[in-house]
């Protein structure tokens, strides 16, 4: 396993984070257990989650995924063995209206979702502590163009939120402090209150894969001049870069034949990279997701690569991206088609 430290703070995480979302849906809680010791044997120690998993979410699984870490947590008493970031529910999106009376990032909201995911976790503080998506509105989650209109009502209460995190960071509750779906215009918005003395967000945890690039547009040059951490999720694009969805197939189990609305990298754009990235693969001896992974592994301004699996078998081969590096020949055939389908799914 390769490590590196985490921007800004005193956390050496493995190049590859163990996602966790599948967990109390698609996974079982033993499936859950036996990931996290697989993947803590071949070297990773950081677990990344959140309050409103398991995804998709239902107020059923709601917090279900950690509450799986919490007993994996009590069963081995290996807390000081793993980074642990976990995020907040953000407004705006009608289906997780029932966590809490008022989705926001007010004292009360962040009181109420920190202490309940440290008792779902059954840990006392978490390393990184994110939210997971803006109060104001974003063009996320497969919207490709930023709209203003959204956001008249919106006031910039940034340096408020970080005062309201800084008291649980007094308190050991949280060691550090991360965004989600964030934009270059927010991560800027953080960085100048951290410039008049506030504290600092350590990193930040968008998409990022083959099929969405974006975020070299303006954020990497954001991370890199601020020292900022990149946590990207979804390097496989819902595992539609393992190939396994080509040529109309729909493999029992999978998530987008569990969850054909999960479509934001299925668009025919999309497929046609991914068929390209594929002759790619097979061109130089690789599987599509070595290739895939590979790829968002080694980028300059990448902290640890978010991955995730529903079976033993995947998660090794997904782990196992971190051992290869790709020559600089595949990295040029990337571009070429980078530049012919760039970004065909927002």
């Amino acid at each position: 396993m390769r490590y590196t430290t985490l921007p800004n703070t005193d956390l050496k995480v493995s190049k590859i984070c163990l996602g966790s979302m599948t967990w109390g849906r698609q996974n079982t809680e033993a499936e859950g257990h036996e990931q996290i010791d697989f993947a803590l044997d071949k070297g990773v120690n950081f677990i990344d989650t959140a309050e409103m998993y398991s995804v998709p979410f239902t107020m059923e699984t709601y917090g279900r995924t950690e509450e799986i870490i919490g007993t994996w947590l009590a069963k081995s008493g290996r807390r000081q063995d793993i980074v642990l970031a976990s995020k907040i529910t953000g407004p705006g999106r009608g289906i997780f209206s029932d966590i809490r009376e008022h989705l926001d990032f007010s004292p009360a909201s962040i009181e109420d979702a920190l202490h309940k995911s440290l008792n779902r976790l059954q840990t006392d503080y978490l390393d990184l502590y994110q939210l997971h998506w803006p109060e104001r509105a974003v063009n996320i989650f497969g919207v490709r163009d930023y709209n203003h209109e959204p956001n008249a009502k919106w006031n910039d209460n940034i340096a408020e939120i970080l005062e309201r995190l800084e008291c649980f960071v007094k308190q050991g509750k949280i060691k550090h402090i991360g965004l989600s779906n964030e934009t270059p215009f927010g991560t800027m918005r953080y960085m100048e209150e951290h410039r008049k003395g506030k504290l600092k967000m350590v990193s930040i945890q968008n998409a990022y894969n083959l099929l969405q690039r974006r975020d070299e547009i303006a954020l990497a040059e954001v991370l890199q001049m601020e020292n900022i951490g990149y946590l990207p999720y979804s390097p496989l694009a819902f595992g539609n870069l393992s190939g396994k969805y080509l040529n109309n197939k729909t493999p029992e189990k999978a998530r987008v034949t569990l969850f054909p609305n999960y479509s934001r990298y299925s668009s025919q754009a999309s497929i046609k990279a991914i068929e390209a990235y594929n002759e790619i693969a097979k061109k130089h001896g690789l599987s599509l997701t070595q290739l895939s992974l590979s790829f968002v592994n080694d980028r300059p301004f990448v902290s640890s690569n978010i991955i995730g699996a529903t079976t033993i078998t995947q998660l090794e081969e997904n782990i196992d991206s971190v051992n290869l590096r790709l020559s600089a020949e595949i990295l040029k055939e990337i571009e070429h088609v980078h530049t012919s389908i760039p970004n065909p799914a927002p």
